[in-house]
């Protein structure tokens, strides 16, 4: 169902496109508590209450802060935690600023999460978020994390159940970032259905105060501080219709008590517009980021989701816990027709040894998705970075995320994003781009970092 960067450090075979396709990925049971080794993905079970039958898949890097954050990542229909978890930089973020990461699976037929049922749309009401809370409730008893900082995050009926969990469960997370989504109870039934074709198709309209309600009406009573909200979505999505950004911004801007008037508009990256409700501020209440002219595939920006939670600093790490879940083999996600091809990374050359990049693309028939890690192999930080290349097919830029992208014939520059400008020595940034191809889309022979010339590989 979507289309994002799959990490560089994993197999070519485990490097495909997010697409309906996708199918479920199971694996068997782990049922003792041993050592694990850490900075894998590791199944959890008996880890509490867990009404609907969910599955856990655990993230804990090798070297944790006192008191890390936690993050729960929530799958598209058709998925499973370990497609997520392949298919987007939450974990790679993870281990280089030191958070726990959950990934919770549906097993149900489908592997859609329930944001339908009564269950589902009240604090402890049972199905999903019972169990997705007791996998919190599981972490915040094995490791010392800050309770004032967990975060959840998720695409499409991952998305959904984001704004599920913050309306359920205010109490609980700081913030959440819904990657194609629609309102908390917009997906509401009676019949036993899963799917609310109203409100899918942007039929269900509200105002701000109804939406509200229908929030507060998840947890009668709570008078506590609620988490803020980023939302995402493509104006051309055709699942759940660009309609339901704007109830969703109705929703949340009522909810936090704030105007539904943007505090401010911007232009973050091509085609991206963001506007900000409450403040200005990078940790505004809300933040809408609408994507012009993208379908429900749209690219998954882990690094701004990180960046709007506050979680990409760097704190003093200690050494992870000995006792965590045991290790289970990672399951690769299996892919249906049709299966994108995967174009071979561009191979190595030599370069003056202060940077390196390494770029891999999904590609499909007209269209591909490149993914770019630029590292600074030098002894200083970079203050402000500057990246070009040339594509020698033709290829066109049609939509960049965590860099602001130009391109004037076949020359590409891209530069930084206001929040990652400074790559540590030693460190790397990671930024992503869609395009357009005639046929052949041969990759780029060489880059440079502010005008010097980096290896490739």
């Amino acid at each position: 169902m979507i289309r994002s960067r799959s990490p560089l450090r994993r197999t070519l075979a485990a490097a495909t496109t997010f697409v309906l396709a996708l199918a479920g990925v199971t694996a068997a049971a782990v049922t003792a508590a041993l050592p694990a080794q850490a900075a894998s993905l590791v199944q959890v079970t008996n880890f509490g209450a867990n009404p609907s039958g969910l599955s856990m898949h655990l993230f804990v890097p090798d070297n944790l802060p006192a008191r890390p954050a936690v993050l729960v990542a929530v799958h598209y229909c058709t998925g499973s935690g370990p497609a997520l978890y392949n298919g987007t930089q939450f974990d790679e973020l993870a281990t280089r600023y030191g958070y726990i990461v959950i990934y919770p699976s549906a097993t149900r037929s489908g592997n859609c999460f329930d944001v339908s049922s009564s269950a589902a749309l009240r604090r402890d009401g049972g199905s999903d978020p019972v169990g997705i809370r007791s996998m919190i409730q599981y972490v915040q008893q094995r490791w010392t994390t800050d309770p004032s900082r967990v975060f959840v995050t998720g695409v499409s009926s991952g998305a959904m159940m984001t704004q599920v969990l913050l309306a359920d469960y205010p109490d609980v997370f700081a913030a959440g970032a819904a990657f194609a989504g629609v309102p908390a109870s917009c997906f509401a039934t009676t019949n036993g259905s899963l799917w609310n074709s109203d409100c899918a198709q942007g039929r269900i309209t509200r105002t701000a105060a109804e939406w509200g309600t229908l929030v507060r009406n998840a947890y009668p009573g709570y008078t506590g501080t609620r988490p803020r909200v980023q939302l995402w979505h493509g104006t051309a999505d055709e699942t759940l219709s660009y309609v339901n950004l704007g109830e969703s911004i109705k929703q949340w801007t009522n909810v936090l008590g704030v105007s539904a008037a943007p505090a401010s508009t911007s232009t973050p990256a091509n085609g991206v517009m963001r506007t900000r409700y409450g403040s200005t501020g990078d940790r505004a209440p809300v933040e809408a980021n609408s994507l012009q002219g993208v379908s429900h595939n749209l690219p998954v920006d882990a690094a701004a989701a990180i960046h709007f939670f506050g979680l990409d600093t760097t704190t003093t790490p200690t050494p992870t816990p000995t006792t965590s879940p045991t290790t289970s083999p990672t399951p690769t996600p299996t892919v249906t027709t049709p299966q994108p091809t995967v174009s071979p990374t561009a191979s190595p050359t030599t370069g003056t040894g202060s940077c390196r990049v390494g770029y891999s693309v999904n590609q499909w028939n007209t269209g591909f998705t490149a993914n770019i890690t630029v590292t600074n192999l030098s002894g200083a930080a970079v203050n402000g970075w500057r990246l070009t290349w040339a594509y020698p097919s033709g290829q066109q830029v049609t939509q960049a995320w965590s860099s602001v992208t130009t391109q004037s014939g076949a020359q590409v520059t891209a530069t930084n994003a206001a929040w990652n400008a400074v790559i540590p020595a030693g460190g790397s940034v990671q930024l992503g781009l869609n395009g357009s191809h005639t046929g052949t889309n041969t990759a780029p022979t060489s880059f440079a970092l502010n005008g010097t010339a980096c290896a490739l590989g």
